[in-house]
């Protein structure tokens, strides 16, 4: 259970502005989550989870950015950026084409960036396919990554 709930907070934050614990608890009630403020609490604690301020100036959860714990991820990034040679994306999937042999390196850079709106990556030789949770969210990434190789 607490897995599942954990999911269903990450999944809620990276999907809405959560501004408080009380409006969290809410969205999980809402989703057929039962616990108590103190539960919820420790999730936060255990899942890394941070507020960041909006655009707007309110602060909303986010999932932290886990690179001080990876200390690959900026060669990572650094092979991403140099190792795509195209992409694009059809409705919450997303092709990245790379140079042969690294779309592993690709891959493994989007897996270390723990992203909550990633379902999953396969890579091939030169291919990476990635499915992510909606729409909005593979666009969002195609315009990432197009900000990162320009």
């Amino acid at each position: 259970m607490k897995t599942k709930r954990q999911a269903k907070i990450m999944e809620i934050i990276s999907n809405r502005n959560i501004e408080t614990q009380e409006q969290l608890l809410a969205e999980l009630e809402n989703a057929g989550f039962h616990s108590t403020q103190a539960t919820i609490s420790r999730d936060i604690k255990e899942l890394r989870i941070i507020k960041e301020m909006t655009s707007l100036g309110t602060y909303r959860y986010a999932a932290a950015n886990n690179e001080a714990a990876n200390p690959f991820s900026a060669k990572l990034n650094t092979i991403f950026r140099e190792c795509i040679t195209s992409f694009d994306y059809a409705m919450n999937m997303i092709v990245i084409r790379t140079l042969p042999g690294l779309a592993s390196a690709a891959a493994s850079a989007i897996d270390a960036m723990n992203m909550s709106v990633v379902v999953g990556t396969i890579a091939g030789d030169d291919t990476v396919f990635i499915v992510m949770r909606d729409i909005n969210s593979a666009a969002a990434f195609c315009g990432e990554i197009k900000n990162l190789l320009n």
